[in-house]
Formats: structure tokens, C-alpha cells, sequence
């Protein structure tokens, strides 16, 4: 095992780990900000507001995108699974 090896791995799992959550962090901060600026214009200042919202579009999010999550992190689990032997 070369310190390459460990280096593009590392690079690999971080970058699964982004792609994978972007579909939800992307759309629980386009939400958030409009819910912001809703209560910045109505001056309407609720807590359960902002994660209500948030929570139903994440689950939204999980159910639309979980097939393409689950492709890429299978994909990239095989992919270190088969290089072990390396």
C-alpha cells in the first residue's frame, strides 16, 4: 500500500460523500433561505417554521434521490472492494 494509494482513496471517499449529499444539503438551503426571507418579510419569527420545511423537503429529497445515492455509494464500494487484493 503506497501513500498514493491511501491519498486517491481518501480523495475518492471524500468526494462520494459530497456528491451523495448535495442533492439534500442543495435543496434544505434553498428552503431554509426562503423560508428566511418569508420571515423577514412578514416578520413572522416561529421556530417550527424553519425546520418543518426543511425536514419534509429532506425527506422529499431522500425518496426521489435515493436510488442515485445508492448507485454511487454501491458503485464506490465495489470499487475499493476489488481493490483489496492490491
Amino acid at each position: 500500500m503506497t501513500p498514493e494509494f491511501i491519498i486517491s482513496l481518501a480523495q475518492e471517499a471524500i468526494k462520494t460523500t459530497i456528491l451523495v449529499s448535495m442533492p439534500m444539503l442543495g435543496l434544505g438551503l434553498v428552503v431554509g433561505l426562503a423560508v428566511s426571507i418569508f420571515q423577514a418579510v412578514t416578520q413572522i419569527h416561529e421556530m417550527t417554521l424553519t425546520f418543518v420545511p426543511k425536514i419534509l423537503v429532506m425527506l422529499v429529497a431522500l425518496i426521489f434521490f435515493a436510488g442515485w445515492m445508492l448507485d454511487h455509494l454501491m458503485h464506490f464500494t465495489g470499487h475499493t472492494i476489488e481493490q483489496i487484493p492490491t
